[in-house]
């Protein structure tokens, strides 16, 4: 009978070089963690900027057998750097990984609450991160392949290239920025949109700005940067995006609004994969699926597990609870999309907000927009 695992809880800078030796042993022998958000450097810098960092250290016996860094919000415990990190599990070889289930059980907290769980399941909803990954040639001969199976929406987005070189001037797009100027004008983007949306905004709390900050601040093949579409003098898109080894994960991506009809964040995106597969990316991650877009683009997908796991006899979270109760206003079917915006919108605050008063506020404008949504949930499943 194999030995029960234990957790020993530890600050990150507790971590011994033995510790991040192992780590990056575990993490090149399981291909289900390639992205950056699993290397050690990632941890290393969310740890610095995020309250409530810490790690679980997994043993069997007297062996480490995995880690899960994360973050504790009262009772709740959330991967570390949530909202912001989109992928998160244990780091362990595969043959070993332990099931989400389990590691709520192992953990200390009320509830554990995962939103791109990577790793064997047991719980929650599946949802798929789309990619595309590119081959060996790089983007040319995938290029080819798209614009012969999606050839209309390619063809569309080459016309729009050349209407936006017509109205601005020639298009230009550079990679690898890391200016701190460039960095506010996503952000102030990126809060425009959460207000037009009424999406919390996830960079009100502060330590999320830095963050973004201190990623694009790293050294050597793992780090953050900016690119940018101009066309023309005018500044038309940016997308920061995080990037390890083959990895580009494409992260907050903002355009200029009033541009929408030239899709200049479409052509940033392909202008992206074009110069990035010259420096050695071959994987083009766009997270979750879900934006029309996306679908032209990706030919590869990863199934990961969205859950909120509470531990029994405990009273229900806020989500939970004004979950269930929509459900009995209107419905288990007519529900369910506005309890899953409900559920993520209170993941979403309470990881952000470590002030009470501010995740008050959050919960407040979360339920103002949920409102508004109800007739139009209401109709569409009548």
């Amino acid at each position: 009978m194999a030995m029960a695992l234990k957790v020993e809880m530890l600050g990150v800078e507790r971590l011994s070089a033995d510790h991040w030796t192992l780590w990056e042993q575990m993490r090149l022998a399981n291909p289900a963690l390639s992205s950056p958000y699993f290397r050690p450097e990632f941890t290393r810098i969310a740890a610095g900027v995020t309250p409530g960092a810490r790690v679980a250290v997994l043993h069997r016996g007297e062996d480490v057998v995995g880690f899960f860094p994360h973050q504790t919000r009262g009772g709740a415990i959330q991967p570390l750097a949530a909202p912001m990190n989109d992928y998160h599990g244990i780091i362990s070889h595969p043959e070993t990984a332990p099931t989400l289930t389990h590691v709520a059980d192992l953990l200390d907290g009320n509830r554990l609450n995962v939103s791109g769980w990577v790793g064997p399941g047991g719980a929650g909803r599946v949802r798929e991160a789309v990619m595309a990954v590119l081959p060996d040639a790089g983007f040319e001969p995938w290029y080819a392949e798209r614009r012969t199976t999606q050839g209309k929406y390619f063809k569309d987005k080459e016309r729009a290239r050349r209407s936006l070189e017509t109205e601005l001037g020639p298009v230009r797009v550079e990679l690898g920025l890391r200016d701190p100027e460039l960095l506010t004008q996503v952000i102030d983007l990126k809060r425009d949109q959460y207000r037009r949306s009424s999406l919390h905004d996830v960079f009100a709390c502060g330590w999320t700005v830095r963050l973004l900050e201190a990623l694009m601040q790293a050294k050597g093949d793992f780090g953050a940067s900016i690119a940018g579409l101009w066309a023309g003098d005018r500044l038309c898109a940016l997308e920061y995006s995080l990037h390890a080894d083959s990895h580009y994960h494409f992260w907050f991506p903002a355009y200029v609004p009033g541009l929408a009809r030239c899709s200049p964040g479409v052509l940033l995106s392909l202008e992206t994969m074009r110069q990035g597969s010259e420096q050695g990316y071959r994987v083009f991650d766009f997270g979750f699926g879900g934006e029309h877009y996306k679908k032209y683009f990706c030919n590869a997908s990863q199934s990961l597990r969205e859950a909120v796991i509470q531990k029994p006899g405990l009273q229900a979270s806020l989500g939970g609870a004004a979950a269930a109760t929509l459900e009995t206003l209107v419905g288990p079917v007519r529900s369910e999309a506005l309890r899953t915006s409900l559920r993520r919108r209170w993941s979403a605050i309470e990881a952000c907000e470590v002030d009470g008063l501010a995740r008050m506020r959050g919960v407040a404008v979360a339920a103002r927009a949920a409102l508004r949504k109800t007739p139009d949930i209401l109709t569409a499943s009548a």
